[in-house]
């Protein structure tokens, strides 16, 4: 199984930043803005590892467009935050089988859909303000 001190190396191994750590909650905020990564959280949540990126908050009529996307993505899903309206990227991963291998998918999966989509998103994202 893999401790949270592991995920922090595999974190640094990747070339993130940690811009926040919470030690008491197993939680580290993390960025590599050059890839869109930006606040992302990697909770060490008991047996999983729970990783979530913001993306933004969307008018609703963008709802369906995010769940198409959700088809191309390879790892991870996208999930609308309930509380404050924000959708936001969301992994869940086992730590008894998590690999390096297995994080940097995940990571990539996201960075591959800011290459890919990142310009459409960004106007679903400024219609919001």
């Amino acid at each position: 199984m893999a401790t949270c001190e592991e995920v922090k190396k595999m974190i640094l191994d990747l070339g993130l930043e940690i811009k926040e750590e919470i030690p008491e909650e197993e939680i580290f905020i993390v960025e590599d803005e050059d890839r869109g990564i930006k606040n992302m959280v990697v909770d060490c949540e008991g047996e999983l590892l729970i990783i979530e990126q913001p993306i933004g908050k969307v008018s609703e009529k963008y709802y369906g467009w995010f769940l198409e996307r959700n088809r191309e993505l390879p790892f991870g899903a996208f999930a609308l935050d309930s509380q404050d309206g924000v959708i936001l990227f969301r992994q869940t991963l086992r730590l008894d089988t998590l690999d390096y291998e297995e994080l940097e998918a995940s990571v990539n999966s996201l960075e591959l859909f800011f290459a890919e989509w990142g310009e459409e998103l960004l106007k679903i994202l400024k219609e919001e303000k």
